[in-house]
């Protein structure tokens, strides 16, 4: 039987041509801006979905791998929140600033930045690792899964590059978790910026694609928990996790290498209802919880643990910088992102900001007409007669992170001594910034601090003091790796580069949506603008070898992830309105990655 095909009516070709117009020049709208209400951009995104990602399923699954320790059954699930809710972080901010004024013209110029930096990523490093930005090539640091592409997924949704994010997503769902350019896997950095990265771009975005990349990735990292105690590996041999093989933990490692796991593997669980990521890091948790107050310092761990003899007291050096930062930057967050659930997180993180202001903070001596009222954090010794403590006055880049640290804990815990001293502490390190004459803080140095007072009163329990040339020189020559040319009030430069790290600009961030003073936003401007003219390269922006120098700064073919993730990240969102990544919303994890709070507060 044959049909005889109708001929076209004329109304339907007259109104496909007007539908036809109407698309040309009206075309659809420009999705709404981050910082919209989470219901409009939800809204829109629905209506204008991208095509779906081409899934590449990795070929381990890790999943299927049966373990030689497997933990006890039923596995631990995250506790729910505490009835009553935590207490409010951020300042009550007025409506956003409108158009044209002077915090999105600041933020326009951090986004310009980003947008050129990444145009360099993607034609010289698509999908590698990282950018080396003096030779424009590749390289691989982190197993040649595209860390650069992984870590900075959140950035380019939140700056409202919807194109290149798809197009980063599309990559990102083709990772194959299975295959490696290393033979090792390092736990703590494939945590912080792999599965950190793809569980908060997931969270920002809902795209199922990333979810399941970070589920095949979580799988991966249980594999360093199959050992006889159950607590993790810092390393992964990757040909025994594929074979099947346990794993036995180091006996040293930095504590912050396996106390910066938690944040991670808890968010897996609650998007995933998978208790089995949770279970895993709340033994590690437990474990310093119980040592806490039997170290040489009751309240801080030592920088050095061992997982193989389930050590986290014994040891004698003390600090937040490299080595143990996260380990304390992860206590006020797990007990924000629990919403108070676990009492654990609430009593380590008052036993760490007991111990760090009585052991660890000073306040420096400072040159003549210089009357800034700030903090330092520095370093602590215990001989092995266990004396008092001594403070060795370093401190370091890394270390920056304390003031915002301290700033979000004490609004949780009510504590508004510690917002004040996260205030001078997040000073400190943007005074830290302005000493040189470049305008960037060095990687690590030391200081004076002020003698303590006789009887400091409780409201000066960081007493100042007048510049004393006498001691200054005392100090300086007592010192090796002083050299000509340190400015005051520096009594050495123990590391001259500047690796473009975050931490500085992270706790101006914080001390501005904690505060909503001003001053925070304008000392990150002062910042960012010493920053963007000392790493530019012209295409990209590199490491600087020495920022003490004066002029041109020599730049290093160097340009980790993490100068998308996190250090162009807070510049832009200091200067956003507070709506954008709420930090009553959302919880940031080391590597700046923002997760979604599951209880409403």
């Amino acid at each position: 039987m044959f049909f005889r095909r109708s001929k076209p009516r004329p109304l339907l070709l007259a109104l496909a041509a007007a539908l036809t117009l109407i698309y040309l020049l009206y075309p659809s709208p420009a999705p709404p801006p981050p910082e919209a209400p989470e219901s409009v951009r939800l809204a829109w995104h629905m209506n204008h979905l991208p095509p779906r990602p081409t899934f590449r399923k990795s070929t381990i699954d890790f999943r299927r791998r049966r373990p030689e320790n497997p933990p006890p059954l039923p596995a631990s699930k995250p506790p729910p929140p505490r009835p009553d809710p935590l207490p409010r972080i951020q300042h009550d901010f007025p409506e956003a600033p409108p158009p044209g004024s002077r915090a999105e013209a600041r933020r326009r110029e951090v986004r310009a930045l980003f947008v050129r930096d990444w145009a360099a990523y993607c034609d010289h490093a698509w999908a590698a690792d990282a950018l080396l930005p003096l030779s424009l090539g590749p390289t691989e640091q982190f197993n040649g899964w595209a860390a650069t592409l992984v870590d900075s997924l959140d950035t380019l949704y939140l700056l409202g590059l919807r194109a290149e994010f798809d197009e980063a997503v599309e990559r990102v769902a083709q990772i194959n978790f299975g295959s490696s350019t290393a033979a090792r896997v390092n736990t703590f950095e494939t945590t912080i910026r792999y599965l950190g990265g793809l569980l908060s771009a997931h969270d920002l975005s809902g795209r199922p694609v990333l979810l399941r990349k970070a589920v095949e990735l979580g799988d991966l990292l249980l594999v360093a928990f199959d050992t006889p105690s159950r607590l993790p590996v810092d390393w992964i041999d990757f040909r025994r996790a594929k074979d099947g093989r346990g794993l036995l933990p180091e006996g040293r490692v930095v504590s912050a290498a396996a106390g910066t796991l938690s944040l991670e593997m808890t968010r897996l669980s609650q998007v995933t209802g998978d208790p089995r990521y949770f279970d895993a890091v709340s033994r590690i948790s437990h474990l310093f919880a119980a040592g806490q107050n039997d170290t040489a310092i009751p309240g801080l761990w030592p920088m050095y643990v061992s997982m193989s003899h389930e050590d986290v007291v014994t040891g004698r050096f003390f600090t937040l910088g490299g080595g143990a930062d996260s380990l304390y930057e992860y206590l006020p967050k797990m007990h924000l992102l629990l919403g108070g659930g676990d009492p654990i997180y609430e009593s380590m993180t008052r036993g760490f900001l007991n111990a760090t202001s009585a052991h660890l903070l000073f306040r420096p001596m400072l040159p003549p007409g210089v009357e800034d009222d700030i903090l330092i954090s520095g370093n602590v010794q215990v001989d092995r007669e266990g004396n008092s403590p001594v403070l060795e006055p370093e401190t370091e880049h890394l270390t920056c992170f304390v003031g915002g640290a301290f700033a979000l804990a004490g609004r949780l815990l009510s504590d508004p001594v510690a917002v004040e001293n996260g205030a001078r502490l997040a000073r400190g390190c943007a005074y830290l910034y302005r000493a040189f004459a470049s305008g960037i803080m060095p990687e690590r140095l030391t200081m004076v601090p002020c003698p303590p007072s006789a009887s400091p009163s409780a409201s000066a329990s960081y007493p100042s003091c007048e510049w004393n040339s006498t001691l200054y020189d005392e100090e300086t020559q007592a010192r090796r790796e002083w050299k000509e040319g340190t400015p005051l009030p520096f009594s050495s430069i123990k590391d001259p580069r500047y690796l473009l790290r975050p931490e500085a600009i992270e706790s101006l961030f914080v001390l501005y949506r904690v505060t909503g003073d001003e001053a925070f936003a304008d000392m990150a401007w002062e910042m960012f603008m010493a920053v963007r003219g000392g790493t530019s390269t012209g295409v990209a922006s590199a490491a600087v070898k020495d920022v003490t120098e004066v002029g041109e700064l020599e730049k290093m073919d160097y340009m980790e992830s993490f100068w998308f993730a996190e250090t162009l990240k807070y510049f832009y969102l200091i200067f956003s309105p507070p709506s954008l990544i709420s930090l009553d919303e959302y919880v940031l994890n080391t590597e700046a990655h923002p997760f979604r709070l599951p209880s409403t507060r």
